[in-house]
């Protein structure tokens, strides 16, 4: 590898590690798992009595060409949930995790054998809470050396993995949407089509959305797309405001 390009490399991802942390000092606003319980509590709809919590591991790389890219599953075909669904590497949390980025990395170790102290976390971004009375964590990691990763997945849980870059889940391109409804709410699902090796991917739902609000973190800027996210991501009691407006 040349020696001026990995400099380059290097560089390029310190700033976005330090561009990163900033925002996280800025805009973090922690909810903490008490905190979540209310929020769902305050708002009497017919989801889950059972509060869980998980994260998922958004692991950004730099490619060949310099691009930002992040990795992602292929979940396998025999799993009883989200089988053959696109994913990033991601689970619920454990009683022996310490906090959510723990979570994340110990799901990428067991799911696609990346070690956890290849990666250095630099942002844990707002929860997002699903319909299933799920809570989950986006934690964003780089993997300054993508060499040093050799892909092993644990085939009871993964099919493949691959990676994309993540520019694309700003752009109008290779995308649609469809409208969805809940509880008199419409909003917007997002579906992206992604070719890489041969294989066709498509990256939907909360998978997409989490990569959308990460690329726009990363970029600075909004997608080429209205969005028009779930309001319940955001939390139930902000559905309930939303309702009695």
């Amino acid at each position: 590898m040349d020696s001026n390009n990995s400099g380059d490399r290097s560089e390029r991802l310190e700033t976005l590690v330090q561009r990163l942390r900033l925002y996280n000092e800025r805009h973090q606003n922690p909810v903490t798992e008490r905190e979540a319980v209310d929020s769902q509590d305050s708002y009497s709809v017919a989801v889950s009595s059972t509060k869980k919590r998980a994260a998922v591991l958004v692991c950004l790389f730099e490619g060949n060409d310099g691009d930002l890219r992040v990795f992602l599953t292929k979940r396998s075909s025999n799993l009883s949930s989200h089988s053959g669904e696109v994913a990033l590497p991601g689970g619920k949390r454990e009683e022996n995790d310490a906090d959510d980025a723990g979570t994340a990395l110990r799901e990428a170790k067991e799911e696609i054998g990346l070690d956890p102290s290849l990666v250095n976390v630099v942002t844990i971004l707002d929860p997002i809470f699903t319909k299933n009375g799920i809570i989950v964590v986006p934690v964003i990691g780089i993997l300054p050396d993508r060499n040093s990763f050799i892909p092993a997945p644990n085939t009871a849980e993964v099919d493949a993995i691959f990676d994309a870059p993540l520019e694309m889940f700003l752009k109008d391109e290779n995308r649609r949407a469809e409208e969805r409804e809940w509880m008199g709410y419409k909003y917007l699902l997002h579906f992206f089509n992604y070719e890489a090796e041969g294989n066709k991917y498509v990256i939907w739902a909360l998978t997409a959305g989490i990569l959308i609000n990460v690329a726009s973190v990363v970029y600075q800027c909004p997608p080429a797309f209205q969005e028009r996210r779930p309001k319940f991501w955001s939390g139930l009691e902000s559905l309930a405001n939303h309702n009695n407006t």
